[in-house]
């Protein structure tokens, strides 16, 4: 796993190797192991290593047989001796037993085309020295990021944005659309970021940058069409297989490699698999907290004694506001995902003993594991028998009139049902997916910031895929959506920067796309059924995991941060959203932001999620800005 920059000056004119050096130490985290650096008149690389492979042949950049193609690669391709021996037999020769010497002969062989070929997690620039043409890709989920920019005649790319503003090219300018996304979601979708000159490169897209020219293309997508002839046996045959698979070839390293454990189905099942295909012992890595009721030690415990796992274990009692304050750097972009904190501190414990760790992340994606697939179906049912005018103008007042009660019981909490009712299906999802509502979005922003915005709706980014999405059932279409948008840009996200940043690489072979492939073809029935999610996923691990494992309520990745916000965390939101800066950036409402903190305080309103994405907006701002 590592880090990678580069320049490309597009008017022809040398490259600084300084600026090239200087974007490179801000990548140290991703790659403490080595630096290397290719700098040829109008073309500047750099790379930061973390050794996983071939640790004393590997370093980079790497070139072909006649230097002409010369590549920076993040990541790991775990098919790469089987392209390896293919490429062999073409006559291509190789130096090193390293998967990135492999794509760059395969792009020299096929081009773009090798990326179909290709089968892991990567983000790498290849530079064609006769063509004068700089090549970029990402793999297919997102796993690994990608940023570019251009200014002016340079044209400046990085793993994180960081490095790129390393460079001194791209000034610190505002994306207002980006802004008002993420006050929605938490995150900036791609391929937009929170800075106005510098984008992220899709996931499953290219970028092919010359003198004269950029062209950016999408070589991959999910197909839900529906395989109707296989049942529920075959499917769950077919994923233990391709579960199995994805496991297997996620294992060569030749350093010390572990796992995320937590009580859950996914990480239970990436260790089961792990321990039937490993001879010694699978070292498993769990946190828990003094929080009872978000402690998960007692069922990873479980599992790892079915499994006979070397378990490490560590209580957490973080400095909250150390934490808060360091992981603002961390996520070179404003981020809302509090489950950031616990990731970074299992990271933490991991990379005491490991240097590579599976994750289970991806489950609820592939197969519909998330409670909000539930409701989005119910709702959708109900929409199919009540017509749209009548959603519109009788449960639309309703639910605006509804309060927002959060003391009463869960079902007596129906306005956002209400509100998701009223509206068409994108919306709908868009309103549960929403950390700050749409209606009080509105009243938060500053004058200044709604008429920079000038109408915008941040709704269309969710319509865009909705649309795009080649199936017609509303399970799959939001699915689509969530691959797209939720788990690139917080989950693999929040993954990538809190592993890297204690230099330790996660793999996620729930994401292998082969199987992500075959999950697409799954029915919607087989994923959910009743009040029953993943069904399939569940029924294929029953030969594997207990039912005490299978059946435990979801809890997630949490911490106690709304008790956080009004004791330990006060001061620093009293200070940071209520001070001066903030004022003086003046991009929201004083008063709202305000009334907003009063009533949490008192208990009046939980309004946890908009503060805390206030305050890693404005902790952002105090470092980036």
């Amino acid at each position: 796993m590592c880090g990678i920059c580069g320049i490309f000056d597009i008017n022809g004119g040398p490259v600084d190797k300084a600026v090239i050096v200087r974007m490179n130490s801000a990548l140290v985290h991703r790659g403490p192991d080595d630096e290397g650096y290719h700098i040829e008149g109008p073309v500047g690389l750099g790379h930061r290593r973390l050794s996983i492979i071939d640790l004393h042949a590997g370093s980079q950049p790497i070139y072909s047989e006649d230097r002409r193609m010369a590549i920076v690669f993040n990541g790991e391709i775990y098919n790469f001796k089987q392209i390896r021996d293919l490429l062999i037999r073409k006559g291509h020769v190789f130096r090193t037993a390293t998967d990135t010497e492999v794509i760059v002969h395969a792009y020299e062989e096929w081009g773009a085309d090798c990326l179909d070929r290709l089968r892991g997690m990567f983000a790498f620039a290849i530079w064609d020295r006769k063509e004068q043409t700089l090549f970029l890709a990402r793999d297919r989920l997102g796993i690994k990021p990608l940023y570019y920019a251009l200014d002016g005649g340079r044209f400046v790319f990085a793993s994180e944005t960081k490095a790129i503003l390393a460079s001194g090219c791209i000034p610190r300018e505002l994306d207002y659309q980006a802004l008002s996304d993420y006050l929605s979601l938490g995150y900036v979708p791609a391929p937009k970021s929170i800075f106005r000159q510098i984008r992220k490169l899709p996931p499953a897209h290219y970028c092919i940058r010359s003198r004269n020219s950029q062209k950016t293309t999408r070589y991959w997508d999910i197909d839900f069409t529906p395989d109707l002839d296989t049942g529920e046996a075959g499917f769950c045959r077919q994923l233990l297989e391709k579960l199995e698979e994805a496991v297997k070839i996620r294992l060569m390293s030749d350093v010390p490699l572990g796992a995320f454990l937590s009580g859950g189905v996914d990480s239970g099942m990436v260790v089961a698999l792990m321990a039937k295909a490993m001879q010694e012992p699978v070292r498993t890595n769990t946190i828990g907290f003094s929080h009872e009721a978000y402690n998960e030690i007692v069922y990873a415990r479980e599992t790892s004694a079915l499994f006979h796992t070397d378990q490490s274990e560590e209580i957490v009692t973080p400095d909250i506001l150390d934490t808060v304050d360091k992981l603002a750097r961390v996520y070179d972009e404003p981020f809302a995902d509090s489950s950031s904190i616990p990731t970074y501190f299992v990271s933490r414990m991991a990379r005491k003993r490991v240097t590579v760790a599976l994750s289970g992340d991806g489950g609820d994606e592939n197969f519909a594991g998330y409670r909000r697939y539930y409701f989005d179906l119910l709702e959708n049912r109900v929409r199919n028998v009540v017509p749209g005018p009548v959603r519109q103008h009788l449960i639309g007042p309703l639910a605006s009139v509804y309060p927002k009660a959060d003391r009463l019981p869960q079902f007596l909490r129906a306005k956002t049902l209400l509100t998701n009712l009223s509206k068409d299906p994108v919306e709908g999802y868009f309103n549960s997916m929403s950390l700050v509502l749409p209606g009080m979005k509105s009243s938060l922003v500053s004058p200044d910031l709604d008429r920079m915005l000038d109408g915008y709706d941040s709704s269309l980014v969710f319509r865009e895929h909705y649309d795009q999405c080649n199936a017609k059932d509303p399970l799959s279409r939001i699915q689509y959506i969530d691959f797209n948008t939720y788990l690139p840009e917080d989950i693999l996200t929040k993954v990538d920067r809190a592993s890297m940043a204690v230099s330790l690489e996660v793999r996620v072979p729930v994401l292998d796309h082969e199987l992500v492939e075959l999950a697409a073809r799954i029915p919607p029935h087989f994923k959910i059924r009743g009040r029953t999610s993943k069904y399939i996923f569940k029924k294929t691990a029953e030969h594997l995991l207990p039912g005490q494992i299978l059946n435990r309520k979801k809890m997630g990745f949490c911490l106690p941060v709304n008790e956080w916000l009004k004791t330990e965390l006060r001061p620093l939101v009293h200070d940071t959203l209520l001070g001066s800066r903030c004022r003086q950036r003046g991009f929201f409402n004083p008063d709202v932001v305000e009334h907003m903190w009063r009533q949490h305080l008192t208990g009046e309103k939980n309004n946890f999620q908009p503060l805390w994405t206030l305050l890693g907006f404005e902790l952002w701002a105090e470092k980036y800005l």
